[in-house]
């Protein structure tokens, strides 16, 4: 009986996490911060206030590294499931990374322990902004560029990612500032970030479909170039 109860927890362990992973899907579509508000005077949710930018698509990790310089995880859903080049896909716990490529079932990641992904991130609460970058030493540490040294940040501070590319909604969770290092030669800080998510062990996440990303991408390429002098 004992045995039999083992395995019954078992499978019941991820039928419930199928379950929880809807459920957490419904909570994030129905978040402020996943809508567009459409009249600024008025804060009430509802069809003729707001406009839904996000969606969420759950998926879970069935092959990945982390000790590579470049290091990608590949997911169980595809363009079957509406999952295309250049989604975010984040966990319960922080920022995962980039879809690199799809196939009609699956799709490959491009992990935060990437050596070019630069995702625009932000500092709370003081509201500074740069891009994570990954050295490639430490899967649990990642660093900040653009930040400069005459400013002050705190230790532990939250890092969020900032929203700007539409890839991201504003406000998912990155990690926190663990050290604060001057560059030599230069007036900025080498920010140390420690990763909320343990990516070694990440199995369930979910892909974001901006329903906007297309507009963004098409009004942000009519921006004129700077002239060259």
């Amino acid at each position: 009986m004992e045995v039999r109860n083992d395995i019954t927890k078992h499978f019941n362990l991820s039928l419930n996490n199928d379950k929880l992973q809807k459920e957490n899907i419904w909570l994030r579509q129905h978040q402020p911060s996943n809508f567009l508000r459409l009249e600024s005077k008025k804060v009430r949710i509802d069809d003729t206030l707001y406009d839904q930018q996000y969606l969420f698509i759950p998926a879970t990790v069935i092959n990945s590294t982390v000790t590579r310089r470049n290091n990608y995880f590949t997911l169980n859903v595809g363009r079957a499931q509406g999952v295309v080049r250049g989604m975010g896909v984040f966990s319960d716990k922080g920022v995962v990374g980039i879809i690199h490529n799809s196939s009609d079932h699956f799709s490959v990641v491009k992990s935060v322990l990437t050596e070019n992904i630069n995702i625009d991130v932000l500092i709370e609460p003081i509201g500074l902004f740069g891009l994570l970058k990954w050295d490639g030493r430490d899967s649990r540490r990642g660093t900040i560029t653009g930040i400069s040294n005459d400013l002050k940040i705190k230790k532990w501070s939250r890092v969020v990612t900032r929203g700007g590319s539409g890839i991201f909604p504003r406000g998912l969770n990155v990690g926190k500032i663990e050290e604060l290092k001057p560059i030599e030669g230069k007036p900025l800080w080498d920010v140390v970030v420690r990763y909320s998510e343990d990516y070694r062990t990440l199995q369930r996440v979910y892909v974001i479909k901006n329903l906007m990303q297309k507009e963004q991408t098409e009004l942000e390429s009519n921006i004129p170039p700077d002239k060259e002098e």
